[in-house]
């Protein structure tokens, strides 16, 4: 058992899912916005023990916003173990969380590119995507998963400065990004956004987060349609419970991080770790049909 609870003695052999990861109760916590996944309790798997590459992205050059936990995190370490240079974008609070997702993707032999800064400025979002293509070389994948989410009991709980916060992060920043990145992006070039079960079955008191999501959603399909007949693909990912700070930085409250994850059919929340294998997909080139797509992962408690 290693320190994100996992077994990887039986890794060939049959899993039981529901008892894979820690299962709720989880210790009650908090962290103040935007949270660090190396203080959280259980640490979250992203798949730093037990994400095994095949090649499957040899050569490749990969931003990614978020990239310092979660699902972004989970991605990193995957593409560069798939044999892809990485960029990862991130807060500066989140420093600590990128140092180790960085000296991972460096582990692997792979380039590693940090570019810290806050997607909510327009400026920066597209000084981001220079800076990526110039730091890797180039650009042939673009993960767009930074996300913020807050917890109000009352939609007049919400301020109109934190509404322009969550806007801009989730909405106005993956769209000054790709509009960025597409002309960097060649035939065969992928796009990824990270969506949620929220775009569809909306929790009350994240309802403005779940409105964001929808939006991604809508951002997928109708941006393959358009970039489908030029060669580049565009899919998402739906979580739904996963273990990140998202959920211990003002997304939830502590109460409810106890329980988190507890009323889905397997009976826990989800980890990083079982998502990178999706995102790997996605950018794979032998899912090259796959487009407009949105991969579910949310332990059967949702759709995509």
């Amino acid at each position: 058992m290693d320190k994100h609870g996992s077994d990887f003695t039986t890794a060939t052999g049959l899993q039981d899912p529901t008892s894979k990861y820690p299962r709720p109760p989880y210790k009650k916590q908090q962290q103040p916005w935007p949270g660090l996944a190396c203080k959280m309790e259980p640490p979250p798997d992203h798949g730093e023990k037990s994400y095994v590459g095949s090649g499957r992205l040899t050569g490749r050059k990969a931003l990614i916003t978020g990239g310092d936990s979660g699902m972004g995190r989970a991605a990193a370490i995957a593409f560069a173990r798939e044999g892809a240079d990485v960029a990862i974008n991130y807060l500066p609070a989140e420093e600590e969380d990128a140092r180790e997702v960085l000296a991972l993707i460096t582990e692997a032999g792979r380039k590693a590119a940090a570019i810290p800064g806050d997607l909510r400025d327009e400026a920066f979002c597209t000084k981001l995507v220079e800076d990526a293509v110039k730091m890797l070389g180039g650009l042939d994948i673009v993960v767009s998963n930074a996300a913020r989410q807050q917890e109000h009991a009352s939609i007049t709980d919400i301020t109109t400065e934190e509404f322009d916060a969550t806007i801009k992060t989730n909405i106005y920043a993956p769209f000054w990004i790709l509009r960025a990145a597409v002309p960097h992006l060649k035939p065969g070039a992928t796009i990824i956004a990270t969506t949620s079960e929220q775009a569809i079955d909306p929790s009350p008191q994240i309802f403005d987060y779940a409105m964001t999501k929808a939006a991604t959603t809508n951002l997928i399909r109708g941006l393959a349609k358009q970039l489908g007949p030029k060669g580049i693909r565009v899919n998402g990912v739906a979580p739904g419970p996963i273990w990140t700070p998202l959920n211990i930085a003002g997304g939830a409250k502590p109460e409810k991080v106890e329980k988190f994850g507890g009323q889905t059919p397997l009976g826990r929340a989800g980890q990083p770790a079982e998502l990178a294998s999706i995102y790997v997909q996605l950018a794979a080139a032998d899912a090259s049909y796959a487009n407009g797509q949105v991969y579910g992962a949310a332990g059967g408690a949702g759709m995509p």
